[in-house]
């Protein structure tokens, strides 16, 4: 046990942490993703879809709560490392090349990490938590999605997504060795 506390304690272990979350959410990404497609078959592919969803039950809150613990995993674990990198290097070059493959996405990593947070818990709040007692699903994302800055917020929430996705993906292949 003392092996294990020490690995996950590491740098490295806490970079496997995020690895790991990290490529879950990815893998619930494209799930998402994938159910919200049904939006273009219409208001009746949508509803069945969220039907056939729900119908799952126990299934759904475990799956929920999964991503709950991975959110906490992978948000503590990369606020530690930020931290620990800042403590690291506290005063920065005085030149700042694009050496070494540097990227967008590494370069704004925890920046993006924390803008997408605020992101989720909106999303949570007006589709998951939303009142569905006079309305269906379907409704609520085509009255939502009716109104430009619904627009505009998911628009910039998804291309600050990418951009740390962008990274991230690459970055947990590099972790556990599969690059």
């Amino acid at each position: 046990m003392n092996w294990l506390l020490r690995t996950f304690g590491s740098s490295i272990g806490k970079k496997l942490m995020q690895a790991v979350t990290g490529l879950g959410f990815c893998g619930f990404l494209s799930v998402h993703l994938a159910g919200n497609l049904t939006l273009y078959g219409g208001k009746d592919a949508f509803d069945t879809y969220v039907l056939k969803l729900h119908s799952l039950g126990p299934i759904i809150i475990i799956a929920e709560l999964g991503l709950l613990l991975f959110a906490a995993i992978h948000i503590l674990t990369g606020t530690i490392l930020f931290f620990q990198n800042l403590k690291a290097r506290p005063t920065r070059y005085k030149v700042n090349k694009r050496g070494g493959g540097r990227t967008l996405g590494s370069m704004t990593m925890p920046y993006t990490g924390f803008l997408i947070i605020p992101f989720i818990v909106f999303h949570l709040i007006n589709f998951h938590f939303a009142d569905k007692a006079n309305q269906t699903l379907y409704q609520i994302i085509s009255d939502a999605f009716s109104k430009p800055g619904y627009v505009t917020i998911y628009i910039v929430a998804m291309i600050v997504v990418a951009i740390h996705v962008s990274h991230g993906f690459w970055s947990a292949f590099q972790t556990i060795g599969a690059n």
